[in-house]
């Protein structure tokens, strides 16, 4: 039987491409950014596509094993204002949360930028928990499959928890999503270092089982000195290529498709067990 997906904040398909390298199909997606959609419409001209998510739903969302998806970073990397999952953009999780409320897929798997370790794991972790989803995480480098630069991305697995997921579980009497709670609890010890993404050295262990360990890529050598290569080289300023803003900030975004894949396998390997 084959596993089915779906695809929250798509973007130009990194988890799609993952995930169906793994064997799942992809039943829908939702992304609202144009140019990105144009890239989806390109290369899945048969699945469902939706816009915006906060007008999505059971209404317009088929049943699926698995909902993914990379909620925005925004508001959670260090680069922006600090506004966590109270900001307008990185606040779509709970957007995503109601959308996993209606559906109730056997498995949920979020990305987002190493910060969400220090702005937000927790709320993350306890609104997962809130509506019946036991998760783990891991922080993946794509230096991990073999890119030339780092790129840490968390990775949050979660899963059902048998009769702990109620219908409606957790949702707001008005039908809209979860409350933005504020949450009270620090962060722990550490956490600044466990997020630190200008390390260079040493191995990365998630939350549970599945250990990567960063493999070493040759440096990149720039005059005399050597250094990893933070992004992809993919010519930011050069001249005659079509859409390139556009291309480079859906690149970006995307979600390496080799992550993917490989955090597809351990969610199948994972379902297969216990389900």
């Amino acid at each position: 039987m084959t596993i089915t997906f779906g695809s929250l904040f798509a973007g130009i398909g990194g988890f799609d491409l993952g995930f169906e390298r793994c064997g799942m199909q992809c039943r829908w997606q939702v992304e609202i950014d144009d140019f990105a959609t144009r890239v989806l419409t390109k290369h899945w001209p048969s699945v469902h596509r939706e816009r915006d998510i906060r007008q999505c739903g059971r209404q317009n969302l088929a049943s699926v094993d698995i909902i993914c998806g990379g909620f925005p970073c925004q508001d959670i990397s260090y680069a922006g204002a600090g506004a966590g999952l109270e900001g307008e953009r990185s606040g779509l999780f709970f957007e995503a949360i109601r959308v996993v409320q209606q559906l109730r897929p056997r498995a949920v798997v979020l990305e987002n930028v190493a910060a969400l370790l220090t702005r937000g794991m927790d709320r993350v972790l306890g609104t997962l928990a809130e509506i019946g989803y036991d998760a783990e995480w891991h922080c993946i480098p794509a230096a991990a499959v073999g890119a030339p630069h780092i790129r840490d991305r968390v990775f949050v697995m979660a899963y059902a928890a048998g009769s702990r997921l109620q219908e409606g579980a957790g949702l707001r009497s008005d039908g809209e999503s979860p409350r933005r709670r504020k949450s009270t609890r620090g962060s722990s010890d550490g956490s600044e270092d466990v997020a630190d993404t200008d390390s260079v050295h040493g191995d990365y262990a998630g939350h549970g089982a599945g250990v990567l360990r960063r493999q070493q890529q040759p440096s990149r050598v720039l005059g005399n000195s050597k250094h990893w290569i933070i992004e992809p080289p993919v010519g930011r300023v050069a001249n005659g290529i079509p859409s390139r803003v556009d291309r480079l900030r859906c690149l970006g975004n995307a979600i390496v498709p080799q992550v993917a894949e490989f955090v597809g396998k351990m969610v199948m390997e994972r379902l297969g067990k216990e389900f």
